[in-house]
């Protein structure tokens, strides 16, 4: 049979079941990424074998799939982040997303060097891969709506958003030590342009781009309130503008397309600011259209890779002694980065510990593991790396998916009875 038609068979059923078994699904103690897996495995190999997928061979499909997926997820982050810009709120994410992200990618490059004896390029790269936190996955832990102040869910969403970005001046490094990308003299070009620049730069695109866009709805309603606006054109055509504009000035789309987002919820206190009519402050604020359709989209995205991911699962991938990476990056490397990365924040007893724990690793890991397969990296050293990390998000996506819901509903009437 026609792989494609496969793929509608396998889609339509996926989405059949969503849209029909949703209310269950909703009153499952456990999230329904670990329902996806194992559907996934039902048409894998282990299973009725209809789909057949490999992470190496397969590395520019996965890479595009994965790259559409997150940046769909990290849109959706900024859009839901539409609190001030304050110290309260705001420290403990960009602590999380620089500090706690280069103390994680640290710890586990000497793990990968000292413990599982792997050269220190892959080491770092191994670190930048698994640092950064997933926003598709931890939608469990994120911020329920705009105006959510909890600070537990605020500094993991805008972890997640931030540091899928910050993640990839390491995944340059990583390759860099392994002669697949240029880093000039004494490391110099790839502090500059891979570090400094690409980041910056990224964020200030995305920023402007969602400024000016939010400013012309305004204006355009302001104008004339019957005026149409599609919300779904609107995200897509921001989304795909932040990312190529990104690149198009060498520096990070994912950085762009989450400030993007993170740009447009400013348009509902802007339209109140400007004194317009009650029906056009609504309608301007856009926020609200554009969220929902594209959280629709990536509930798609979350379905598509996880099923992928699950159809590749393997017993004998859980078989080497490398995988003593993912205890030691749950239980020991992201907790001390944690804790590193939030001295001296007023974070309360319970909500660090939680942050400590809800270091969730996804579909990113797999976006830049496939982006290094498809810069260089190959060979026995790859097929191992793709073993850890594919554990490593599976082990994230029973161990979270199980914990998850338990625990946020513990923390609530915690927090409640405060």
């Amino acid at each position: 049979m026609d792989v494609a038609v496969v793929w509608y068979l396998v889609l339509g059923v996926i989405l059949m079941l969503m849209a029909l078994s949703s209310s269950y699904f909703g009153k499952l103690p456990v999230t329904t990424s670990i329902i996806y897996f194992l559907f996934g495995i039902l048409i894998g190999p282990y299973g009725l074998y209809i789909v057949e997928a490999d992470l190496i061979r397969d590395a520019a499909f996965f890479e595009r799939v994965t790259e559409i997926v997150v940046l769909i997820s990290l849109f959706v982050a900024g859009l839901k982040l539409r609190l001030p810009f304050n110290r309260l709120f705001w420290s403990p994410t960009l602590r999380l997303a620089t500090i706690s992200m280069a103390v994680t990618v640290g710890l586990i490059t000497v793990f990968g060097y000292y413990f599982l004896k792997l050269p220190i390029g892959v080491s770092v790269l191994i670190g930048a891969i698994l640092a950064p936190t997933d926003p598709v996955l931890a939608s469990g832990v994120q911020v329920k709506h705009p105006e959510d102040r909890d600070k537990l869910r605020f500094s993991l969403t805008g972890e997640a958003g931030l540091n899928d970005g910050t993640a990839f001046p390491f995944v340059m490094l990583g390759l860099a030590l392994m002669g697949l990308h240029e880093i000039g003299d004494s490391g110099i070009k790839w502090f500059v342009k891979d570090g400094l620049w690409a980041t910056f730069a990224g964020l200030a695109v995305g920023w402007a781009l969602g400024h000016l866009v939010s400013r012309l709805v305004i204006y355009l309603r302001k104008k004339n309130e019957e005026t149409v606006i599609l919300d779904d054109f609107l995200a897509i055509g921001l989304i795909a503008l932040s990312y190529g504009c990104a690149h198009i000035i060498g520096s990070y789309g994912f950085l762009a397309v989450f400030a993007a987002g993170l740009s447009m919820r400013k348009i509902g206190k802007e339209t109140k600011e400007e004194g317009l009519p009650s029906s056009v402050s609504e309608n301007a604020t856009m926020a609200k259209g554009v969220r929902s359709f594209t959280e629709q989209l990536e509930r798609v995205g979350e379905v598509v890779s996880v099923v992928l991911l699950g159809t590749m699962f393997q017993m004998k991938f859980f078989e080497t002694w490398d995988l003593l990476i993912i205890p030691a990056l749950f239980l020991l490397i992201r907790p001390i980065s944690v804790f590193v990365g939030l001295v001296g924040m007023p974070m309360g007893t319970l909500r660090r510990p939680l942050i400590a724990w809800f270091g969730i690793r996804g579909i990113g890991s797999i976006y830049y593991l496939t982006y290094a397969f498809t810069h260089g990296f190959s060979g026995e050293l790859a097929q191992r790396v793709a073993i850890i990390v594919y554990c490593t998000v599976v082990a994230s996506i029973f161990i979270h998916g199980i914990s998850g819901l338990p625990i946020m509903n513990l923390y609530k009437k915690r927090v409640e009875q405060t």
